[in-house]
């Protein structure tokens, strides 16, 4: 009963974070089944079911607060859910050890730029508004679904940080998008394990408990972000990719870091990051006072020459 209390908050704490920041129920969720002892696959075709559940609710919470972007929601999707049912299928017993460290190098300078970008300058508006084109979305949905099936998590990492740095769809549409598609991901991963490794290695239990704990949390975790400024939004996420690639590399066989300079590195992360928060939400204050007092000023001093002119004569 511990257990499955455990699994429901740890459901409840993952969705809470991926849903507010398109990313982490995965990783999150395999991560704990993973050091109770479940093998690779069972832990990933546990938490891709659950996924089925939490991943409905989460979209339709996120396009009740109009932060779904259904063209990209296609783009991304269907190819996504090709490649997690070709890693469930055939790669599920594929290490990919060797690979992660070469991934994570990628996000990381991703998560740098987004959070360099978002806490200096907000929210990137040159290319907002631009359509995301369909090979752009297409290699990156099949990249991302790949990665997650054989993963246990990573359609938010890879997505969520992609279309961020593109500057072309604002943080909250971003994220409410990526977690919609995740749906398709989900229940395309969640086929190609039952084709795989049967149903005899996952245990339903889990599923429900991981399901009930996410499925509390989707609604709130919609609401956040529609509610939270795309600058610090943008810090926010830009953060933690930094720091789950940093632990991945400083993990990995690449580099083996030993525990003490992991944390030193962790805890200048987590230090940096705070600053660029406080950095980015005192930014986001001022720029919306401003905005406030040169309303002010504008109703203050009337009607310009020009709105007098369009105006029509009584």
């Amino acid at each position: 009963m511990r257990r499955l209390l455990l699994l429901a908050l740890v459901g409840l704490g993952a969705q809470l974070v991926d849903g507010s920041l398109g990313m982490a129920y995965g990783v999150t969720s395999t991560t704990l089944l993973l050091a109770i002892g479940t093998n690779p696959a069972a832990a990933s075709a546990t938490v891709h079911l659950a996924e089925i559940g939490t991943t409905l609710v989460s979209g339709a919470s996120h396009w009740k607060f109009g932060n779904v972007d259904w063209k990209v929601v296609a783009k991304i999707g269907i190819p996504g859910a090709v490649g997690a049912f070709a890693g469930a299928t055939f790669l599920s017993g594929l290490s990919t050890e060797t690979a992660a460290p070469l991934m994570s190098i990628i996000l990381l300078a991703l998560g740098l730029y987004i959070l360099v970008r978002f806490t200096t300058f907000g929210l990137p508006k040159g290319n907002l508004g631009k359509p995301l084109r369909k090979r752009f979305l297409a290699p990156l949905g099949v990249v991302a679904g790949f990665v997650d099936s054989t993963g246990g998590g990573g359609w938010g990492p890879v997505g969520t940080p992609a279309i961020l740095a593109s500057g072309r769809l604002e943080p909250r549409k971003t994220i409410g998008s990526i977690d919609t598609s995740e749906f398709l991901v989900a229940v395309a991963a969640s086929l190609g394990f039952f084709v795989g490794i049967g149903s005899e290695n996952i245990n339903f239990t889990w599923v429900a408990a991981l399901l009930i704990g996410g499925v509390i949390a989707a609604p709130l975790a919609a609401w956040l972000v529609r509610h939270i400024p795309p600058r610090v939004l943008g810090s926010a996420v830009g953060g933690i990719i930094i720091l789950t690639n940093i632990r991945t590399l400083l993990r990995s066989d690449w580099i083996d870091a030993p525990d003490n300079v992991r944390y030193t590195v962790y805890a200048v992360i987590y230090v940096v990051w705070a600053a660029a928060l406080a950095y980015s939400i005192r930014a986001y204050l001022a720029n919306r006072e401003q905005e406030r007092l040169d309303l002010e000023t504008a109703l203050a001093s009337g009607p310009t020459d020009d709105e007098k002119a369009a105006t029509p004569a009584p």
